[in-house]
């Protein structure tokens, strides 16, 4: 298995696939275990994650996002979504381990939170994503796999065929595979200096 720091700099967004190639099941199962460990605001654990298997609905997915064809030859296709209402969805469960003054505490909390906070709600759930996007990302370098981000596509076309529940978004698709032919270098890192200030701008 892959050491961190090498899986995050090996881990490239990758276009074109090996149409041979296969996850193997066990992988897959670990890449997604270790997603599900990625942080969230008040361990809400807004994501929910479509593993596109049909070849049918793909290649629906594939002309939503205007014909990329990675969405065709990847291994596996997943489409990453979030439940903008989880916050109100049983909230109990996600703090089931813990003790009884801390879910006391907890509760009311994200109820003032989230209450009639629509933009935070949508925010707070994109954030979410990013993690797991990140988490699945690397979990999958770690293990091999390459795979790529992807915003380009119309979201309410992908909504339609995978039958997105009214209160969900969807945050990206993420594909995952073998890398049939190598990524571009890299188009221009900004340095640390530019990137990093102390204290404030």
């Amino acid at each position: 298995m892959m050491e961190l720091f090498s899986a995050v700099e090996q881990r490239r967004a990758i276009k074109h696939y090996d149409t041979d190639a296969s996850v193997a099941e066990a992988d897959f199962q670990q890449i997604m275990q270790a997603v599900l460990l990625s942080p969230t605001s008040y361990n809400i654990q807004h994501w929910r994650f479509v593993r596109v298997k049909s070849r049918d609905i793909r290649l629906k997915i594939k002309d939503a996002a205007w014909g990329q064809q990675q969405v065709e030859d990847a291994s596996e296709v997943i489409v990453l979504c979030a439940d903008t209402q989880a916050w109100a969805d049983r909230p109990e469960r996600y703090w089931a381990n813990a003790d009884e003054t801390t879910q006391s505490i907890l509760l009311p909390m994200l109820q003032s939170f989230y209450t009639g906070k629509e933009q935070t709600q949508r925010d707070e759930a994109m954030r979410s994503c990013g993690m797991a996007a990140q988490t699945l990302m690397l979990a999958a370098k770690a293990l091999g796999y390459d795979t790529c981000p992807m915003i380009g596509f119309d979201e309410h076309a992908v909504a339609d065929i995978i039958q997105l529940p009214e209160s969900y978004v969807i945050s990206m698709i993420i594909t995952i595979g073998k890398a049939a032919r190598a990524a571009n270098v890299r188009g221009g890192q900004l340095s640390l200096a530019e990137a990093l200030v102390e204290d404030r701008f």
